[in-house]
């Protein structure tokens, strides 16, 4: 299952557009007014990774499968959404499904597209989404939290450890701070997640700017970038209406195209790179002569966890994994070369699988 991105932000930022040139699809479309995308759309986009081309070349692969995630452009929100205004509620919904935000900011100056607020100010715009964020992980926390004390109060040895989880939670969202930022212990993380609070949730702010600014940003990004900071957040500079362009041209056309525009990749690749960066993610890669395929695992997963992401089987009866480091890969012209070169390693189930391995499993059920 892919890990998804919800695309949120103010009307009229540019968030469809992006979200057609992530894809290079026109499901969603982009137009010059507030909620043209109602229902949310969903484009599963496959990750730019060029060591999988190189594996797949050595390896004579007949197929090569790269790994995805999921965008899912959401309905733009304004304020009172955390009290229904708009299509408040329905824009909240849609963002607890995903695992990650990536909240699009307006960092261009243009008097033939509108701004929901009369002006561009992208640092009051990320305030706006993330306050209305705030307010409804607050109503809801309040009313959670205080029935958990009650029956933690009476015994309830369940109810006490819930109440331990969301009395930090609920003050810092008290002291206007995202859920985040709690001091919440590592192996209570999952119980953090399982409270599907919008505020839990990593961001990315997106800054989508003109075309002449794409490669160098401009003063709306470098404030972002200092919001971004103060945040623990991350944030990428792409121009949406130059993707847009990118994605109607072939691979030697668009790299000239960028080069024209002093980019050394499309934004498409710095947005995956910085969601996998946010996600706290990591490929490892499978090989032979039938196909290519890149895997995707949390950074911290072993061996066996990872045998999991292809088939539950090879997780439950793991043996072990026969691994070879990329570097090596390539430098032993493959797998042969590896094993004969002494390059292949057989680790076992507490092995913490690293960026960039080529992974063979042994299982048996």
């Amino acid at each position: 299952m892919a890990l998804t991105c919800g695309i949120v932000g103010l009307p009229n930022v540019g968030k469809s557009t992006l979200f057609n040139a992530l894809t290079e699809t026109a499901q969603a479309e982009a137009a010059n007014y507030p909620f043209c995308t109602v229902e949310p759309n969903v484009g599963r986009v496959p990750v730019p990774d060029p060591r999988l081309d190189r594996i797949a070349a050595l390896a004579k692969s007949a197929k090569v499968v790269p790994t995805v995630l999921e965008f899912v452009d959401i309905a733009g929100l304004v304020k009172g959404a955390s009290q229904g205004e708009g299509l408040g509620n329905k824009f909240l919904a849609n963002i607890r499904e995903v695992d990650a935000i990536c909240h699009v900011l307006r960092c261009f100056d243009d008097g033939d597209v509108s701004h929901v607020d009369g002006a561009v100010d992208p640092v009051r715009d990320a305030e706006t989404v993330n306050t209305e964020l705030l307010l409804a992980d607050l109503e809801s926390m309040e009313r959670r939290t205080d029935q958990a004390v009650k029956r933690a109060r009476g015994g309830d040895k369940e109810a006490k450890a819930q109440a331990d989880l969301m009395v930090p939670v609920l003050a810092a969202l008290q002291d206007g701070k995202p859920a985040r930022a709690a001091q919440i212990p590592d192996d209570r993380q999952d119980d953090l997640a399982a409270l599907q609070l919008l505020t839990s949730k990593p961001v990315l702010y997106v800054c989508n700017v003109d075309e002449g600014t794409a490669a160098t940003g401009n003063d709306y990004t470098a404030q972002v970038a200092e919001f971004a900071a103060q945040e623990g957040a991350g944030h990428v500079v792409v121009s949406a209406r130059i993707e847009a362009e990118v994605a109607q041209l072939d691979a030697e056309e668009r790299a000239a195209f960028l080069d024209d525009l002093g980019l050394q990749e499309t934004g498409l690749a710095r947005v995956i790179r910085a969601a996998y960066s946010l996600l706290g993610l990591l490929t490892f890669f499978t090989a032979g002569p039938k196909e290519s395929r890149a895997w995707t695992v949390v950074a911290g997963s072993r061996a066996p966890q990872a045998a999991g992401r292809i088939h539950n089987d090879f997780e439950r009866g793991f043996i072990k994994a026969e691994t070879i480091a990329y570097g090596d890969y390539l430098d032993s012209g493959g797998e042969q070369g590896a094993k004969d070169a002494g390059k292949m390693r057989q680790e076992g189930k507490d092995y913490i699988v690293r960026d960039g391995d080529v992974m063979l499993f042994r299982f048996n059920v």
